[in-house]
């Protein structure tokens, strides 16, 4: 069992310290638990999922496998965001990528879990305050993917994606990373035509996805 950390405590009139970052190797631990929970607690995944389920625990016995710095090729979350009919999706117009895709991105050392990045980042990347987010409790998708050199050192990233519901009414703001932040229906998402930007290659797919996990909740 490893080791628990707590933050060290304010000595009488000096200042609070932050909150000590959990270190690799629970966090590793913890994204490994919540994997293994998944198909539980929501059933069967399709073998497409559940094989790449079992590559990305096998990735998590690796240190570093969730921090930019290490290897090249890293855990990130995401927020596959679906309005409550989940008829139409949140996206950003991704910056670097010059494509729009679903908030998300690298774990950050104080995010415990890849559900408690995934909510990070929808924040960070919409503006969309904590309480007007459903976020599913274990994962919705997961996703394999190469990266463009434009990207740096990062050769792949193996996304883990949460399933948040949001009211479309709800104020949202593109974060400096982005280039626009939209709903589309899920219908007619993106495809480039013209020469405007398309949605990820990946993204359609994916969507589908949680949109019918969404279903079966209702």
């Amino acid at each position: 069992m490893s080791e628990q950390r707590s933050a060290p405590a304010a000595t009488a009139g000096g200042p609070s310290r932050a909150p000590v970052a959990p270190p690799d190797a629970d966090r590793r631990a913890a994204a490994r638990a919540a994997l293994e929970a998944w198909p539980a607690a929501t059933g069967t995944l399709p073998a497409a999922q559940e094989e790449l389920r079992r590559r990305y625990l096998a990735h998590l016995g690796e240190p570093g496998a969730l921090d930019r710095s290490g290897l090249p090729d890293h855990l990130t979350a995401s927020a596959l965001v679906l309005d409550p009919t989940g008829s139409r999706t949140l996206l950003v117009l991704h910056r670097r990528g010059g494509f729009w895709v679903q908030p998300g991105g690298h774990l950050e050392p104080a995010d415990s879990t890849p559900r408690d990045g995934a909510l990070r980042e929808l924040r960070e990347e919409t503006g969309l305050p904590a309480d007007a987010v459903r976020l599913s409790e274990h994962p919705a998708d997961l996703d394999h993917h190469h990266l463009p050199s434009a990207f740096g050192r990062c050769r792949s990233h193996l996304d883990v994606a949460h399933l948040a519901v949001v009211d479309p009414g709800t104020p949202v703001t593109a974060s400096d990373e982005s280039d626009g932040i939209a709903w589309w229906p899920l219908d007619g998402l993106p495809d480039g035509a013209g020469g405007s930007p398309a949605v990820a290659q990946d993204l359609p797919d994916r969507l589908a996805r949680a949109a019918a996990a969404l279903a079966q909740r209702r």
